[in-house]
């Protein structure tokens, strides 16, 4: 399968054996070779997985620091850290970026490391997948054994979900094995410089967060005790429906005037305390005040594309069927964005546009402001994430990819 749990998957099942290539069917496979002290396995046509009790997992364009290995083993090997099956230094942005785009998706992606870590002092830590350094042990316990095509297989990590790390984390934790963040900065990945990239990026994180709830439901109701139920049941399960709750609601509140308290500025204020601490967050990271509001601007920008990410999982519930791994582009020049996107975020820019001048007739000043400072800062991010030249090329060209 051309997805990054398939990768994975492939070479834990060949660590520990030695494999002869031969040719079966006009294809090259891999079939396990005898090892005997006349086997030659530095000759051509063999191949040799070495076993180890620890894998590091690392996404192609992610980096580590030269000590990320020898820190995360020593936690690994710590008295008490017996079941630690992953730990992992969530990934920071490659700071200094020069596309403003780039900035601002970094932001996002520093923030969220602060938010894993949260997650740890919780006991809610999810495996990030760019990097991650791992107890095969682990992996073996909640391998399963498939057969594919005459072969028997094993499955270490699932790829019903293209969030496959999120996924394992539950089976990790039902077979009672914990997951850990070190709290220092080890390890730093890229972030998309084009909205079309970071478009196929955010949508695939946007998808499966649904399918994987019934799974982490099942987990959470073996834990006792009330307090530990609800601290680790509101952090996971946050994790997991946030992008769905929190997008289609923004949606749904710039739409409608839901209730008469939509005249006042009460609503809309109560996002205050939330802007303030995710600015304080940007702030010890670096960033500019104001770079709250350029990710806030980018968050409405991306509200079709986790919705697309959304009803991709509805569609894969629905129809039993698995969504195809959409890779992040690595590409130098820019990446097209999907035509269907440029449209949804014209219709919402135009809706909200038309919502206010609706509400400030019928008296809904509250509402009608919410929703015109909006569409204002939604003009703004179709203009600074995209660029107006850009944005009709794809409207009106529609060359994509897949």
């Amino acid at each position: 399968a051309m997805n990054k749990a398939a990768n994975l998957n492939g070479y834990l099942s060949l660590m520990g054996g030695v494999w002869k290539e031969e040719e079966v069917a006009g294809q090259l496979v891999l079939t396990p070779a005898e090892q005997s002290s006349d086997v030659d396995i530095d000759s051509a046509g063999y191949v040799m997985a070495k076993d180890a009790p620890f894998v590091l997992s690392l996404d192609a364009d992610s980096l580590l620091l030269p000590d990320y290995a020898s820190i995360l083993m020593r936690e690994l090997l710590a008295p008490g850290n017996e079941r630690i099956a992953v730990v992992q230094t969530p990934y920071s942005a490659i700071p200094g970026p020069d596309a403003a785009l780039e900035r601002v998706a970094g932001a996002t992606t520093d923030v969220q490391y602060i938010i894993h870590q949260g997650f740890t002092s919780w006991n809610a830590t999810y495996w990030v997948g760019a990097n991650a350094l791992m107890r095969k042990e682990a992996l073996e316990d909640i391998a399963e054994a498939f057969q594919e095509r005459g072969y028997t297989m094993k499955r270490y990590i699932q790829d019903r979900t293209v969030i496959e790390d999120t996924e394992s984390t539950i089976d990790l934790l039902r077979r009672d094995w914990t997951l850990y963040n070190h709290p220092a900065r080890l390890s730093y990945s890229a972030t998309p410089a084009d909205f079309g990239s970071l478009l196929i990026q955010r949508r695939r994180w946007a998808n499966g967060g649904l399918l994987v709830l019934p799974k982490a439901c099942t987990y959470l109701s073996r834990i006792r005790g009330w307090w530990a139920l609800t601290k680790e049941s509101f952090m996971r399960i946050h994790y997991l429906v946030s992008i769905t709750t929190v997008n289609i609601g923004l949606a749904v509140m710039l739409a409608f005037p839901l209730t008469d308290s939509m005249k006042s500025f009460w609503l809309p204020l109560t996002a205050i305390p939330y802007f303030f601490l995710y600015g304080r967050d940007l702030r010890l990271m670096g960033y500019k005040g104001l770079d709250v509001f350029r990710v806030y601007a980018l968050n409405l920008l991306l509200i079709p594309v986790n919705l697309g990410g959304v009803f991709k999982s509805i569609e894969q519930a629905v129809r039993k069927r698995k969504i195809p791994f959409s890779r992040t582009p690595k590409v130098g020049n820019r990446t097209p964005v999907l035509t269907g996107y440029i449209v949804a975020t014209l219709a919402f820019l135009t809706q909200w546009v038309y919502g206010s001048i609706l509400d400030f007739n019928k008296g809904y000043v509250g509402h009608g402001l919410f929703s015109a400072a909006n569409a204002l800062i939604l003009a703004y991010a179709i203009i600074a994430f995209i660029g107006l030249r850009y944005a009709v090329t794809d409207l009106v060209v529609r060359k994509h990819p897949n």
